[in-house]
């Protein structure tokens, strides 16, 4: 019997719990033990469950019980989590979760001290929810040099772009119907102000360019300011609307990451990923362009990727692999925020609400195309940035 322990028992921790007793033979046949989930540590009353006599409050007891080798954290948050991740850790426990905030946080420094004590830290489910893409990158990519990532990294604002377009509803019709559905929270602020997508894709940073960019260091910009008309000249262009991450690195060495609103033309997949879905685009120096789509939220296909994180823990507990290991980036290491999209986007698209403007900021510039939409509201690709007028303005993913 293979024991392992369990902090939180919310949406995630629940489904971790439902994964790891409904796959039980499955897990077996993988592993030539049964998993046992023998500590659940929960302050709420769960005398309702199945689990009610393996209900912890003390994190000790899970630190000073020898046969616990796996610890599974998806608490939310980054306290106490992170704290009670690096007591696991230095109690010589693996440690899996799904907390992209902790991850996104501190991640280097729990991989380092995982390394020392000669356990893992494994974080599959903190990126994309069910779909594979850290494993893939550290193991299958090995051999490739990232040459970028980008992709749609939340679900919540990819159901509302995609209502917006398909529906013509306004964001905030939208997001009261994303409420009720629990697709978005009460307080939604993490996903359409795009720090969610944020945390997501410094962490595909770090697992590509081995630096974690401090978070203080990296803007978002969410969905909050995306009008129909908006929508209607990206359509106009041949694009839709989604909220982007991108990661890359430039011939300087400098790395970046992102998130903002871009028009995605109709030929890139990423243009036809609708709903709640996520997908992330991967570019290797000798795969090329590689895709990967799922649901990148939900109970099941996240704790599904959690105990298959559990599983690879309790197979190879000894390995600390060297490519999963981060050094936390400093200025030097980084393209400033504000520089990011002037530099790494090939087109742009301004919207304007003065046309006199437009053709003042456009002058001399080439390899443009106009629109005209809603009366007074022009638009403008070209391949520069736009800085004068009254504009707004996408990059253009291709």
């Amino acid at each position: 019997m293979l024991n392992v322990a369990l902090m939180g028992y919310g949406v995630i921790g629940s489904g971790v719990a439902k994964v790891i007793e409904e796959n039980k033979k499955l897990i077996a046949s993988r592993l030539g033990e049964e998993i046992y989930l023998k500590y659940i540590l929960e302050i709420k009353d769960m005398s309702s469950t199945p689990y009610a006599d393996r209900v912890v409050t003390d994190l000790n007891i899970i630190l000073n019980d020898p046969e616990v080798k796996v610890v599974v954290e998806v608490m939310g948050g980054i306290h106490p989590a992170s704290d009670f991740t690096r007591s696991c850790l230095e109690a010589g426990k693996s440690v899996v979760t799904a907390n992209k905030a902790v991850v996104a946080d501190c991640g280097d420094e729990l991989l380092a001290l995982a390394r020392e004590k000669g356990v893992r830290y494994l974080f599959e489910a903190s990126v994309g929810g069910g779909i594979p893409i850290i494993r893939p990158l550290i193991n299958d990519l090995a051999s490739n040099e990232i040459e970028g990532i980008c992709g749609i990294l939340n679900g919540t604002t990819n159901y509302i772009l995609t209502r917006m377009t398909n529906e013509g509803c306004t964001y905030e019709e939208v997001l009261k119907d994303a409420q009720k559905l629990g697709y978005a929270e009460a307080n939604p602020a993490a996903d359409v102000e795009g720090t969610d997508a944020l945390r997501k894709i410094a962490i595909l940073a770090a697992l590509s360019y081995g630096k974690l960019i401090p978070m203080d260091m990296l803007k978002a910009k969410g969905i909050t300011e995306v009008s129909l008309t908006d929508i209607a000249v990206a359509e106009s262009f041949g694009c839709s609307v989604k909220l982007i991450g991108r990661a890359g690195k430039l011939d300087d060495g400098r790395i970046y990451a992102t998130v903002s609103p871009e028009f995605v033309e109709d030929s890139c997949p990423m243009a036809h990923v609708n709903d709640v879905f996520n997908s992330i685009l991967v570019r290797g120096n000798m795969l090329g362009d590689a895709m990967f789509y799922g649901k990148g939220a939900g109970k099941l296909p996240t704790a599904g990727a959690v105990v298959a994180d559990v599983i690879d823990a309790l197979e190879t507990k000894y390995a600390a692999p060297a490519r999963l290991f981060w050094e936390k980036a400093d200025i030097n290491d980084v393209l400033p925020a504000d520089d990011v999209i002037g530099n790494v986007a090939k087109k742009f698209c301004h919207i304007f609400e003065d046309g006199e403007a437009l053709k003042k900021a456009v002058e001399g510039k080439i390899d443009i195309s106009f629109v005209s939409c809603s009366g007074d509201i022009h638009a403008v690709m070209c391949s520069e940035p736009v800085l004068e007028g009254s504009v707004k303005t996408y990059a253009v993913l291709s």
